[in-house]
């Protein structure tokens, strides 16, 4: 996703903030691609890791997801398996195509379109079609039961109000994956559930819009449509940054990756500044917990109660590499003086002026109702196991793509490089920025101007 050049302090804080967090949910990619990386060199996808061992839930529940092919859905289905839970998929088959091998293997799978006037391959559903290989909307989920429904795939609040509604006679709870990008602003104190929500003048738009600014509140209106559907029966969890396994966003990953290899690595702010961020399989598991035990309402699912001091992270990526790096701490206000849209660290984000307070999002109510967390070490540990599979994968898909649209003497496609990351600085970059860094730290301060003389002859008045 591009970022427009910033020229003043205000638009970098407010580009920086509404793109990164937007990735959280929908998926995309943040910054320039980053440092390459090697795919494994053997064909078969190696083995999924397995969720920890752990004791079965008292009464096994069938529990639909909708979606759960990204990258919460299958962590999703290993924690609500591993607790002995019949899991349902409802998706359109088009991701589980591109993950053969990759993904977790469930009990039933549905398919269809999270759009009424949809058939699965996005064809209109009023057009005939065969309603078996290429389903018209929620088709198959008509007459069925469950337990729960886990919405991770919720944008746009008429597609919401549309499977809540269907579902709300044969479902008992409605969990609803929000975000915390759904609040107003970020000035003053820290955010707990009961600060103001972004509003939109046209809530029937469905568009991001050119900065993702319509995705916050168009999640707000996606929340209200599902308690309306279902009242008293909703669980919606807003969470910021999620990271570990399966993150194909590369945000987190970058710098336990990018300290793996050594040199000097930029890393911007201060050791003391905050960060929040949730490993994937703590919110999972978390949200398992709350469907076993029936829990509404709503809840901020950030990271720790206390945030990560930004240092200890770094130095957590630090201490897992192979090859260790030196951290070159450059200041927050260097940072953004600089105007470079290329120059954009995902996870941090700056604690200045209006988004101070950004990872300090209040998750008091989450950690009473249960929510707990891994150390930074076990994410940093589990995501560098990951990478290489995902890395191949990757690879993978961007053969068999290039290749099927040459069978289809199609133009080869223009793909990112799969042997990159999809966050991140740029070798170059941060090179350079480095090197401009040290550049500045040499140059003398500027001394005061010295004040004009008085030449009056008049005494100095003395207070």
């Amino acid at each position: 996703m591009p970022v427009p050049f910033l020229r003043t302090r205000r638009a970098v804080m407010k580009t920086w903030t509404s793109l990164v967090l937007a990735v959280v949910c929908v998926g995309g990619a943040l910054g320039a691609a980053a440092r390459a990386t090697e795919p494994a060199k053997n064909d078969a996808p190696a083995a999924r890791a397995k969720p920890a061992a752990t004791s079965k839930a008292e009464k096994p529940l069938k529990i639909l997801i909708l979606g759960g092919t990204g990258f919460l859905g299958p962590q999703l289905t290993d924690a609500a398996e591993a607790r002995g839970h019949e899991v349902t998929t409802f998706n359109r088959g088009v991701t589980e195509k591109k993950k053969v091998g990759y993904l977790p293997e469930v009990t039933k799978k549905l398919y269809g379109n999270r759009d009424p006037k949809l058939r699965a391959d996005g064809t209109p559903a009023d057009q005939p079609g065969d309603d078996e290989t290429n389903p018209p909307g929620l088709s198959q989920l008509k007459g069925k039961t469950f337990d729960a429904v886990i919405d991770t795939s919720g944008y746009f609040p008429r597609i919401v109000k549309a499977s809540a509604e269907l579902l709300a006679p044969s479902v008992k709870q409605y969990v609803f994956i929000s975000t915390i990008s759904v609040y107003d602003n970020r000035e003053g104190d820290i955010t707990d559930e009961s600060a103001p929500l972004g509003k939109m003048e046209d809530p029937t738009i469905e568009d991001m819009g050119a900065q993702m600014q319509y995705y916050g509140p168009l999640k707000a209106l996606c929340e209200k449509a599902a308690e309306a559907a279902m009242p008293g029966r909703v669980l919606t969890i807003r969470p910021g940054f999620i990271v570990g396994p399966d993150d194909s966003t590369d945000r987190f990953t970058y710098w336990p990756w990018r300290a793996a290899q050594g040199g000097e690595m930029l890393v911007p702010g201060s050791p003391d500044d905050p960060v929040q961020f949730i490993d994937v399989r703590d919110l999972s598991e978390w949200t398992i917990r709350c469907i076993e035990n029936n829990t509404v309402g709503i809840f901020n699912a950030t990271g720790t109660e206390k945030p990560h001091r930004w240092g200890d992270v770094v130095e957590a990526c630090i201490a897992a590499s192979p090859n260790k790096p030196t951290p070159i701490w450059v200041s927050t206000e260097w940072m953004l003086s600089q105007q470079d849209p290329r120059l954009q660290c995902p996870i941090w984000v700056p604690p200045v002026g209006e988004y101070k307070n950004f990872h300090r999002t209040n998750v008091s109510r989450a950690v009473k109702a249960g929510l707990t967390f891994r150390p930074v070490s076990e994410t940093v540990r589990a995501t560098m196991e990951w990478l290489p599979r995902e890395m191949k994968r990757r690879a993978d898909q961007t053969v068999k793509i290039k290749a099927d649209a040459k069978a289809a003497g199609k133009p080869e496609p223009k793909m990112a490089d799969p042997t990159k990351l999809r966050a991140g600085l740029d070798p170059k970059v941060e090179a350079d920025a480095i090197k401009r860094w040290k550049s500045d730290q040499q140059k003398p301060a500027e001394k005061p101007a010295d004040k004009p003389a008085d030449k009056s002859g008049a005494e100095p008045t003395k207070k």
